[in-house]
This record gives C-alpha cells, sequence and structure tokens, in this order.
C-alpha cells in the first residue's frame, strides 16, 4: 500500500500537476494540504474521475485539508483538532481508510516570531501531541501525515545558521516535534534514509530548487503497528519541477501488508 502527502498549495490552480501526478505516482491513499478553496469549489469532480474517493475540509484562500483514496471508502471520524473549539482554521481531518487510522494536518507557519502567530502555532502542537498520545493508546495502526512546518534537525535544512529566528526552526518547535516522536512515532521518510540530506519543500525565490536549497518539512509519522509493515519510502521531488508546480514535492511511503523487518529507500 502507498501512502503519499502533498502540499498542493492551491488544489484548484495546481489541478492539472496533482492529476499528472497522480497518474505517474499511482499512490494509493494521498493526504493533500494548502487547499486554499471553500468547500463547494474542491474539485471533487476531477479526483473522482480518477478513481478516487474524496473528503475534504476546505477554507477560503487558506488552509485546507483532504485525503484520498482508491482503495475504497472513507470513514471520516474527525475535523479538527479538540482542545479549541473557537479555531476555525481547516487543518486537521482524520478517516479510517483500508485498515489505517490517518490524521492529516497542515501545522500552522508560525511566522513571525515572537508573535500571535507564532503562539497559536505552539498551541496547535500541544493540542496534536495531546491528540496523537491518544491515538497512540488505541493500538490501531495510525498515522499522521501532512506539512508540519517544522525542520526537525540541521540535516532537514539548507544552511541552518540562516533560519534560526525563523519560527520553522525555532527550539520550542522542534522540541515539541521530539515530544510527538517520543510518544512512541516513527518519522518514517528519516528512517528510511537517517544520514541524507533530503528535501520536501523549496521557494520560489532566489532559484532554490535548482540549487537543491531545500526544507524537510513534511512528514509521515507511523504509530508501531505501521512501522513495522514500513518497506519503502521518498520523495518525488522532480515534481517540484514542473511547470505551475507548488513548492512542496509530494512525499510517499509504501507500506508491506503484513509487518516486516526489512525495509529499503527509494
Amino acid at each position: 500500500m502507498k501512502i503519499a502527502t502533498y502540499n498542493v498549495n492551491g488544489v484548484n490552480g495546481r489541478l492539472p500537476v496533482l492529476l499528472r501526478w497522480l497518474g505517474e505516482a499511482e499512490p494509493d491513499i494521498v493526504c493533500l494540504q494548502e487547499l486554499k478553496a471553500p468547500d463547494e469549489r474542491f474539485p471533487e469532480g476531477a479526483l473522482r474521475e480518477v478513481g478516487y474517493d474524496v473528503i475534504w475540509q476546505g477554507q477560503k484562500s487558506w488552509n485546507g485539508v483532504a485525503i484520498l483514496s482508491r482503495l475504497g471508502e472513507i470513514h471520516e471520524t474527525r475535523r479538527g483538532l479538540p482542545g479549541e473549539p473557537e479555531d476555525t482554521h481547516s487543518r486537521y481531518i482524520e478517516a479510517a481508510v483500508n485498515g489505517v487510522l490517518i490524521g492529516g494536518l497542515y501545522l500552522p507557519n508560525g511566522n513571525p516570531r515572537p508573535g500571535p502567530k507564532f503562539e497559536y502555532k505552539l498551541r496547535w502542537f500541544e493540542r496534536l501531541i495531546s491528540h496523537a498520545r491518544e491515538l497512540l493508546d488505541t493500538g490501531l495502526p495510525v498515522m499522521l501525515a501532512g506539512d508540519f512546518n517544522v525542520m526537525p534537525t540541521d540535516l532537514d535544512v539548507y544552511k541552518p545558521e540562516r533560519w534560526l529566528d525563523d519560527a520553522l526552526f525555532a527550539p520550542e518547535v522542534k522540541a515539541a516535534y521530539a515530544r510527538l516522536l517520543n510518544q512512541g512515532w516513527t518519522d518514517a521518510l528519516r528512517t528510511m534514509h537517517p544520514d541524507e540530506k533530503i528535501y520536501t519543500f523549496w521557494d520560489y525565490f532566489r532559484n532554490a530548487y535548482a540549487r537543491d536549497a531545500g526544507l524537510r518539512i513534511d512528514h509521515l509519522l507511523l504509530s508501531p503497528p505501521l512501522a513495522k509493515r514500513l518497506v519503502a519510502a521518498g520523495v518525488d521531488s522532480h515534481v517540484r519541477g514542473w511547470e505551475k508546480t507548488s513548492d512542496h514535492a509530494p512525499v510517499w511511503i509504501e507500506l508491506a501488508d503484513k509487518s516486516s523487518r526489512k525495509g529499503r529507500k527509494a
């Protein structure tokens, strides 16, 4: 089973890119972020035409998350994280798909730091950590997938010294990500590529993609039952080089049907 996460940076404007990638990569399940479209403008029909069931939570101009599946029906279990009822941002959607409980998320950027946006990011992260603990306690096969807007280590950022004041690289944010992992989650991409420079985002400015001046901010975290099934993980970085593409690239993993101790890089 192949599962991917992709920040599309505008699902309607990037729809040709998304459809091209779906046809090429053939993922079974996909979490999308930054739809930047209200519910009524989500391209449900175009995605169903290429074989995907879909659920989504849109928002005009900003945010928005979705889950796609070509493995059968998606059973939605949650929209939004608990803990802050007044939070109206469309940043979290959760569903059971083909025996896996998947939380698709778009964690706040948090810039400028310090300030209200950074404080919101930290609060959102705390809510995610709390809910993630509850998900792990179920013992079910669970995955958290999406744009976490955090570079966990120096290896995950081009020239880390330039990012010391950025909310994506703040000590508090990196510490929160580490606390999340310490609950028992496996960072799939880093597990399969432990010492490699591997990025998922390249800015549109300063020729970043051509220079490979990137960041690793899109992650797939696996609960112990799923981590045992991890056999491959990679980034479709070439998609970032397509015309009118997102500034993110799709990130994917492959899971064995049964527990596997062996893995391969991609």
